[in-house]
C-alpha cells in the first residue's frame, strides 16, 4: 500500500502549538480553542477569520521558526503505519526544512520515498496538481489528512481518502486514533 500524508494535524500533533503561537500574537482575549478549531479549517482561513495583518503574519512565522522539533509530537502508532506502508509520501503546506527537521528528530526521515513542500512550487491545497505529480511518480492508494482540503485533490484523482480525527469531513474510511488502522485496512483490502 503506497500512502499519501498530509503533515500538520496528520502526522503530527502540531496545532497545540501553532494555536499558543497565534494566541502570542492576538492576545490572550482570544480563546485558545477556538484559535485551534479555526487553524485546522486551514492556516489562510484563521488569517482571514482574525484580520491578521503581514506584521502579524510575519511574526506567526518568526515563532514558528522558532518552534523546536521537540515541541511537534507524533500522533501515537503512526509510526506502525509507516512501517507497514510500502511506500509514504507526504504533500505539505510546511517549508522543506521544517518537515525535515521534525522528521530526522524523530528519525522518520527514512520511511518516506517523497515529500512535496510549500517550496516546490505547486499550488497550495485543495488544487490537485502535488497529488497528481505524487500520484503519477508513485501509484497513491490511500490519501491520509485531517482536513477536507487534504482530501478534494484525492478524491479528484480517484485515491481513496481517509479522514484523521475529524468526523465533519466526507471520506472513504474514518480514524480517530492509528490503533485502529489495521482494523480499516481489512475493510480497504475487501473494497
Amino acid at each position: 500500500m503506497n500512502i499519501l500524508w498530509d503533515f500538520d494535524g496528520t502526522l503530527f500533533d502540531t496545532y497545540p502549538a501553532y494555536s499558543n503561537v497565534f494566541s502570542q500574537v492576538l492576545g490572550e482575549a482570544v480563546d485558545k480553542k477556538e484559535i485551534y478549531e479555526t487553524l485546522k479549517i486551514s492556516f489562510s482561513h484563521a488569517v482571514h477569520h482574525y484580520g491578521i495583518t503581514e506584521n502579524q503574519i510575519k511574526e506567526i512565522d518568526t515563532l514558528e521558526s522558532q518552534l523546536a522539533p521537540k515541541d511537534i509530537k507524533p500522533f501515537e502508532n503512526a509510526e506502525e503505519i509507516l512501517k507497514f506502508a510500502n511506500k509514504n509520501v507526504i504533500m505539505t503546506h510546511k517549508d522543506r526544512k521544517g518537515v525535515l527537521s521534525i522528521l530526522e528528530y524523530y528519525g522518520w526521515d527514512k520511511y518516506f520515498a517523497d515529500i512535496v513542500t510549500i517550496d516546490d512550487g505547486f499550488p497550495r491545497k485543495p488544487n490537485s496538481a502535488a497529488y497528481k505529480y505524487l500520484h503519477e511518480k508513485h501509484h497513491i492508494d490511500l490519501a491520509i489528512g485531517d482536513r477536507e482540503i487534504d482530501l478534494i485533490p484525492a478524491k479528484e484523482l480517484g485515491i481513496a481518502t481517509c479522514i484523521f480525527q475529524n468526523q465533519h469531513v466526507n471520506a472513504d474510511y474514518y480514524l480517530s486514533n492509528y490503533a485502529d488502522f489495521f482494523k480499516l485496512m481489512k475493510d480497504f483490502t475487501h473494497s
